[in-house]
């Protein structure tokens, strides 16, 4: 899921995150990639699931709707340079995300770890801030927030259903958070929109979050092959002329929300009662993450996530998502979006379902693997002062080296960001590990890589696709 720039930071009504420092014999959490590890006490948790998903727990999007937003997410008539997609960050072959620790957004070429920076004039003039969020299972009915620092839930804040970073422009008849969040890279400069004097949809956004909208939607409607999918897709749509960004984020919204649903695990399979769909490292790892480990402190709940927010102490890099006022090019987390000082530099627990397909893993993509972020968060100094910016997956743009890791010679910053942590771990074995690592490759649908619609081979617009 993109990440998209804020204009600015705004409060919201939501309450402050629930810490994860349960009290127990040790105090100890660890957060691997959002994970609560939390070891009991006294004597070990009888291990608690969630309950099996079925197909109920989803929204019921139209397939008529889906099969047009397929076209959508793979159109690159939607970013202002008409020259990335949704599906460029979000692609099939790289299990709808990039493979990357930070994008490569408007101006790159390419798709997944190979993507490259650009040239010349259109080359990028920053890196996109944040990982790029995969898409799985986000049609799920219990989902209430979204992107890695929560801005983005339902609320009657601002009179249309969300809290967003559009506030009240955002517009009426968004069905889904999933809807709400396809409009916000198309106002992004860096995803999406491009920068002011480049094309129409940049100097609009520049006026108000919501300007490019319209012209966006009339680019679309006006393709006479767009025009007649519209009709025959919505009921309310008589005439292409009547369709607006609120029909096409709809639509893109039916096809993430169908595409990407997955649950056939042999986790899925275990909880519906399949005694053998697990091996016993994977049975063990299971035992570990539900019990004495305690990783369900945090990831919770059917899509194994608390939807809340924790501080990984992860080593920072990047351009940061930063705040207007900020110094420096960090990233503050929860905070940017609350302006509370008890939310600096906590992430939102990320959902696991198919999470062995989308490394790298964090807020910034800092670990390469599975293993390397559950041994982060057993012992985080240990991880910062080893980690290497070699670790991290950054296609090469060296117009941007000064501002990439910048922020590491940041002293004074680096110790807030130490400060911080909401990590404290007792030792774990390495056999212990690698059988948390063997449940987390558990959680792979058999079927994760064989999606119903697929990478479209053309489009509409007559542009290519990545």
């Amino acid at each position: 899921m993109s990440e998209s720039e804020p204009e600015q930071c705004r409060h919201d009504s939501d309450p402050a995150p629930t810490s994860c420092n349960h009290a127990s014999r040790f105090h100890a959490v660890v957060l691997a990639f959002g994970l609560c590890l939390v070891p009991p006490a006294g004597t070990a948790a009888t291990p608690s699931l969630p309950a099996p998903l079925s197909e109920g727990n989803f929204i019921a999007f139209d397939p008529e709707q889906a099969a047009l937003g397929r076209l959508l997410f793979y159109d690159k008539i939607l970013s202002g340079n008409q020259n990335i997609s949704c599906g460029t960050c979000h692609h099939h072959d790289h299990a709808s995300s990039d493979g990357l620790s930070l994008g490569i957004g408007e101006g790159g070429n390419g798709v997944g770890p190979l993507r490259t920076a650009g040239e010349g004039r259109d080359r990028i003039r920053r890196r996109i801030a944040r990982n790029s969020l995969g898409l799985w299972n986000l049609g799920h009915k219990d989902i209430k927030v979204l992107l890695h620092d929560g801005r983005l839930s339902p609320s009657d804040l601002y009179g249309n259903g969300f809290n967003s970073p559009a506030e009240e422009w955002l517009p009426q008849g968004l069905n889904s958070l999933l809807a709400a969040q396809a409009l916000l890279p198309l106002a992004s400069a860096p995803e999406m929109a491009g920068d002011p004097g480049e094309n129409e949809i940049a100097g609009a956004v520049i006026d108000r979050f919501d300007k490019g909208w319209p012209v966006l939607a009339k680019r679309v409607r006006t393709i006479p092959e767009y025009g007649k999918m519209f009709v025959a897709a919505f009921d309310h749509v008589e005439r292409p002329e009547e369709v607006s960004i609120v029909e096409i984020a709809n639509a893109v919204a039916a096809f993430i929300g169908t595409e990407f649903r997955n649950h056939d695990s042999p986790f899925d399979r275990h909880l519906a009662g399949d005694a053998t769909a697990l091996d016993p490292a994977e049975r063990r790892g299971m035992e570990l993450f539900f019990g004495e480990a305690g990783c369900s402190g945090c990831h919770s709940g059917p899509l194994l996530s608390d939807q809340s927010f924790h501080a990984l102490g992860l080593p920072a890099f990047g351009p940061g998502r930063k705040r207007m006022w900020d110094p420096m090019p960090r990233d503050v987390g929860r905070m940017g979006e609350s302006d509370d000082l008890r939310d600096a530099y906590r992430f939102r627990t990320p959902f696991l379902r198919n999470v062995a397909l989308t490394a790298p893993y964090g807020h910034n993509g800092a670990m390469p693997t599975l293993e390397d972020m559950v041994r982060h968060h057993l012992d985080p100094a240990a991880s910062r002062a080893g980690w290497t910016p070699a670790m991290a997956s950054l296609p090469p743009a060296p117009w941007l080296a000064d501002i990439d890791f910048v922020i590491r010679s940041d002293l004074l910053e680096m110790a807030r960001q130490e400060r911080a942590l909401d990590v404290a771990l007792p030792p774990l074995s390495d056999e212990d590990v690698q059988e948390l690592v063997a449940f987390l490759n558990a959680l792979t649908g058999e079927t994760a890589g064989r999606r119903p619609l697929g990478r479209p081979e053309r489009v509409p617009s007559g542009l290519p696709v990545d």
